[in-house]
């Protein structure tokens, strides 16, 4: 696969990402980098507010427009933001690159950034912030980052409430003019195409500029929180560590271990909370790990009366690694995290998306590099990472409050 991988740097600074397939379907990004992380506390959620307005209408297109043209082609039109990139992508038949180019560059070079769909925007976005807090599963992962992070990363990429009615059209179009340049662009194509014609098509639509986001300020912390709220049944908790950053090889010893623990029905906390006791029916784990900051998290819902042993079941399982963890066990934990990788990239957005994130950080190439170093993972350095997890941690449970 590395082989049908090509990154290319423009002298306009602009990043072309390229991984040629066979199968006559592509997929398009243009990402920006540029997002949460680079946002002040005061300004939260304008790095989601301004992908909100890149869809609502160009100086060529209406928002119908720029939605017909990319499925009325067979195709899907989409975008996410998060802390360190804010992206817009589409899926097509090969045979429509060249819609994909036409209508992406046009998003992010000639927004309207009109004031009647600001406004209706931030309603949208501003029912979008009651949805994470309504929902409890979503709510636990936004605070369990709270327990993690102070500063600008202890808040969700979307913004709080009041953050968001501060944002007016000025704000948003000066940011926007300050980094949506080629400077920051990321283009990326996965799919059957021809670079040539992607690099030509990158060098006569966008010109110079954009300056470079800095990220805000920031820092680490362990924090143990429960809270109570009236109206649902269940408890949700999050478990969550610090983990070395991605340009330090144990970041793949914190992959490892995320995995060993709760990924997946053969993981030892899903074996021990779901199977052996019946005491949740949703265990998960998962690792985010970039060059800026990284943690693994174990999110678990279950009762009320059950949180304080479910967390001590967590702790135990850590304290059973460091003292017992073996090769056996430890190589079929790698194969299934390379045979988890190697299936990912099947899904052509899903390849499209690594490769962005891996840009970010080391560099797309680093994505190749994922089954070697996983193999290089020793057993001495997961039990490490255990142990750490089991003395410095943080925890966040949303319960059910007890009727009067």
């Amino acid at each position: 696969m590395k082989s049908e991988f090509k990154k290319i740097v423009l002298e306009n600074g602009m990043t072309i990402l390229f991984e040629r397939r066979s199968l006559p379907v592509v997929s398009v990004a243009v990402a920006v980098r540029q997002g949460a992380i680079h946002e002040e506390l005061s300004e939260k959620g304008i790095s989601h507010f301004i992908e909100h307005m890149l869809y609502k209408g160009t100086k060529n297109r209406t928002a119908k427009q720029i939605a017909e043209e990319i499925e009325r082609n067979g195709g899907e039109l989409n975008g996410f933001t998060n802390n360190l990139i804010t992206a817009y992508w589409c899926r097509l038949p090969s045979e429509r690159l060249e819609v994909a180019l036409d209508v992406l560059s046009d998003m992010v070079k000639n927004p309207l950034f009109d004031e009647r769909e600001v406004e209706k925007e931030r309603k949208v976005i501003l029912e979008e912030i009651k949805l994470y807090h309504d929902n409890p599963r979503f709510y636990v992962f936004d605070e369990i980052e709270k327990c993690l992070y102070a500063g600008t990363l202890g808040i969700n990429v979307i913004g709080t409430r009041e953050s968001v009615e501060s944002i007016d059209r000025e704000m948003l179009v000066k940011r926007f003019n300050s980094f949506y340049g080629p400077k920051n662009f990321i283009l990326c194509v996965v799919g059957d195409a021809v670079l040539d014609e992607i690099i030509g098509f990158a060098k006569e639509r966008f010109g110079r500029g954009g300056e470079s986001a800095d990220v805000k300020e920031f820092s680490f912390k362990n924090e143990v929180r429960v809270e109570e709220r009236e109206g649902i049944d269940q408890a949700n908790l999050v478990f969550a560590y610090h983990v070395p950053l991605a340009d330090d090889v144990k970041s793949y010893a914190a992959r490892v271990l995320s995995c060993l623990m709760a990924e997946g029905m053969s993981s030892r906390l899903f074996t021990e909370i779901r199977e052996k006791r019946n005491l949740a029916y949703a265990v998960k784990g998962e690792s985010e790990i970039t060059k800026y900051y990284a943690h693994n998290l174990i999110y678990v819902g279950t009762m009320k009366q059950n949180v304080e042993k479910v967390k001590k079941i967590i702790l135990e399982e850590f304290d059973k690694v460091v003292k017992g963890l073996g090769e056996k066990e430890l190589e079929a934990v790698k194969t299934q995290l390379i045979g988890n990788w190697k299936l990912s990239q099947e899904d052509s957005v899903n390849q499209m998306e690594e490769l962005i994130f891996h840009e970010v950080g080391l560099g797309a190439e680093n994505f190749y590099d994922f089954e070697k170093k996983i193999k290089a993972v020793s057993l001495e350095d997961v039990r490490d990472l255990a142990g750490r997890a089991k003395e410095k941690f943080s925890f966040f449970a949303l319960v059910p409050k007890e009727r009067d």
